[in-house]
């Protein structure tokens, strides 16, 4: 017979009615898992638990009936139950187990999880970057067309303003060699190199330039090369104008700097012209006449040596006569920082060149007024350094650019030297 809730109490002695088990469980989900689990021999039936509402597990034990109709022994079963009760403690103890590794398990699934979806966002990352990227590749290749073709048309338009610089610099130049005239003829100038030599064929309209000082006046203050027209030759002659020393308006006819041109010169040589205006030239007997028989001028020259010392001789009155007269030299009115070497000794005398006839010449190896010989030869022969002892063989005597009263001595030649030539009248004007 089986037996469940309560037994009566006349049957109270011969079997075991109902033995109850309450005890504690820490979640409801293991004791749902194990109300069924079922235990016990033949004579000690079967046991059964559930969970109450109060959390407390019920343990229900139905006996079989025995052939005399009696109850079984409960302390015969008392073996089975704890063996059951142990049973059912071991699987509590398994789920449990099971519970912490089902949550050990969730954990790691929850950090998978958010590993997975770190990574999600740091591919996302990736991938927006890379499109980030091939983004700014293509702007920066649009920028870089973009660039190009800029980069491109400033060439072109660098190009053409090179080009209209180009025009621009020869119409200066042009305005500048022929300020406010222009003249018919045109003649080679052995003084100017191929490319400067080059002039436009134009038209005589007058009213050109005679000297550097008429350039000066016409407003062009800075030094460099210009023509003009003396107005006796009415030829043109390009000349360096020197527009800065005491006031401008000179026009160079001779210069020594550096040794770079032979004055050791023939008659036509110095007659025409030699050497260049950019560095060591002689502007030329003709010119220089031309220049000079057109008004009063005043000649400058100016001296330097070897310890670059600077000194000047200033004569107010200078001029050379024609080529029938052999150029005589009129000079006079001496004033500067250094004694006169010059008009004193070799006023009124012709010019002479090595291969006139003249002994000094030939002995100075230049062209120049010599008297007896020279106290001042500024054409003679360039020596570096300053003493020096006459080249060639059998050398007759001095033959250096010499400024006698200067260093008392013909065996001294100076570093640099220059003449020049300006209106006797003239006065320095402010730029307009």
């Amino acid at each position: 017979m089986a037996a469940m809730g309560f037994l009566t109490p006349s049957s109270w002695s011969s079997a075991l009615c109902i033995l109850f088990l309450l005890f504690h469980e820490a979640t409801a989900d293991i004791l749902d898992a194990s109300s069924s689990l079922n235990g016990g021999g033949s004579q000690c039936g079967e046991y059964t638990n559930q969970l109450t509402e109060d959390g407390m597990c019920r343990l229900v034990a139905t006996l079989p009936q025995l052939d005399e109709r009696r109850c079984p022994d409960m302390f015969r079963c008392t073996d089975e139950v704890s063996y059951w009760l142990h049973e059912n403690e071991e699987r509590k103890e398994q789920i449990v187990a099971l519970k912490e590794t089902i949550s050990e398990l969730q954990e790691d699934l929850r950090n998978h999880r958010h590993r997975i979806k770190v990574l999600e966002l740091q591919s996302e990352e990736r991938f927006h970057l890379n499109i980030s990227l091939e983004q700014r590749l293509h702007d920066l290749e649009v920028r870089y067309a973009e660039a190009t073709s800029l980069l491109h048309l400033q060439g072109t338009l660098i190009l053409d303003l090179q080009n209209q610089l180009h025009n621009l610099t020869l119409v200066l130049e042009k305005l500048r060699r022929n300020p406010g005239c222009s003249i018919n003829i045109v003649r080679p100038n052995p003084l100017l190199n191929p490319q400067d030599a080059l002039h436009p064929e134009i038209q005589h309209v007058g009213d050109c330039p005679i000297d550097c000082a008429s350039i000066y006046f016409s407003g062009v203050r800075r030094s460099g090369l210009y023509t003009v027209v003396p107005s006796l030759s009415g030829m043109p002659v390009d000349v360096y104008c020197d527009m800065d020393t005491e006031g401008g308006g000179w026009t160079v006819i001779q210069r020594r700097v550096d040794g770079s041109v032979s004055f050791n010169r023939n008659w036509r040589d110095y007659r025409d012209g030699f050497g260049d205006l950019h560095s060591e030239f002689w502007l030329g007997n003709n010119h220089i006449h031309d220049l000079t028989a057109q008004g009063e001028y005043s000649l400058r020259i100016d001296l330097e040596d070897w310890n670059i010392q600077h000194k000047y001789a200033l004569y107010q009155s200078f001029r050379v006569e024609d080529e029938e007269h052999q150029y005589r030299l009129h000079v006079s009115g001496f004033s500067g920082t250094v004694q006169d070497s010059f008009s004193w000794y070799h006023d009124k005398q012709s010019f002479s060149t090595p291969d006139s006839g003249n002994i000094c010449a030939e002995i100075s190896h230049g062209g120049w007024w010599y008297n007896q010989c020279f106290y001042t030869n500024l054409n003679g022969v360039y020596y570096r350094g300053g003493h020096y002892t006459p080249k060639g063989r059998g050398p007759l005597g001095p033959d250096g650019i010499v400024w006698y009263t200067w260093k008392d001595s013909d065996y001294y030649s100076l570093r640099k030297v220059s003449m020049m030539i300006r209106p006797r009248s003239f006065q320095t004007r402010l730029s307009p």
